[in-house]
C-alpha cells in the first residue's frame, strides 16, 4: 500500500470584501452551513469565495 501523500497547511478562510454582494452572500451562506455541521459546504463556500474574480484573497492556479 502506497503511503498517503503530505498535504500541507490548510488555506486561511477568505474573508468577504466590504460592498461586495456576492461576498457576503457566499459569506452568510458559508455561515448557515457551519451552523448545520456541512463541513463540504463550508469549504464550497470558501473555494467559490477564493475564485471570485478581481478581489485580492483570489489564489491564483
Amino acid at each position: 500500500m502506497e503511503a498517503a501523500p503530505a498535504l500541507g497547511e490548510p488555506l486561511p478562510e477568505p474573508a468577504p470584501v466590504p460592498d461586495c454582494v456576492q461576498c457576503a452572500r457566499l459569506a452568510d451562506e458559508r455561515e448557515r452551513w457551519r451552523a448545520a455541521g456541512d463541513d463540504t459546504r463550508v469549504s464550497d463556500c470558501n473555494v467559490w469565495m477564493r475564485r471570485h474574480p478581481t478581489h485580492e484573497h483570489r489564489v491564483p492556479w
